[in-house]
């Protein structure tokens, strides 16, 4: 069972993301991705600090009337770090901000290299899935800002640089789920 607090960080998930939809063949609400997130940290044994931080990972950066202030006055301080040290600036460009992403690995806490790795491994995996799913790969990559080899070229990237910082499960579950994916972009 889980705490009253991972509670309240599902339902706060589930309202914040309200509407919005993932990029994928399907139309799938985008509050599955904080789920599986979270799914994924618990599975690695990771505590309900950091599945909190999961869940609410993208909502400072996709959701309107979120702050980290707000996720610091409704969840604590540490949850609230986490989510900061993961938010993106949505003015930059794709290229920039994938780049941050990759800079920043060396700077991250532990729970939030825990939850980038987990946030990559959900968001490669569902890309992959796609891709088997798809009658035309060309299509599915069409959704995405940088195409399919720059998004490619920056995950790989960021999976060389968490692999060594996180987990041995998640590392290796990143190693296997980005060669089936550049395996599956090769043909």
């Amino acid at each position: 069972m889980f705490s009253s607090a991972v509670e309240r960080a599902l339902r706060t998930a589930i309202a914040a993301h309200e509407g919005q939809l993932r990029k994928g063949l399907e139309p799938v609400p985008y509050v599955t991705h904080s789920f599986h997130v979270a799914l994924i940290l618990a599975r690695a044994g990771l505590d309900e600090v950091v599945i909190q931080a999961g869940l609410l990972h993208d909502v400072v950066e996709d959701c309107e009337g979120w702050t980290i202030a707000r996720v610091e006055q409704e969840f604590g301080r540490e949850v609230a770090h986490i989510v900061g040290e993961l938010t993106e600036n949505k003015t930059h460009t794709w290229q920039d901000r994938k780049q941050h992403q990759i800079d920043s690995v060396a700077t991250l806490s532990a729970p939030a290299l825990s939850i980038k790795a987990a946030d990559k491994l959900h968001n490669l995996a569902t890309l992959a899935a796609d891709l088997r799913a798809a009658q035309d790969p060309g299509l599915v990559w069409q959704r995405f800002s940088g195409g399919r080899e720059r998004t490619l070229e920056m995950s790989a990237r960021l999976v060389a640089e968490l692999e060594p910082r996180v987990q041995p499960e998640l590392a290796r579950a990143l190693r296997e789920v980005l060669r089936e994916l550049q395996s599956l972009a090769r043909g």
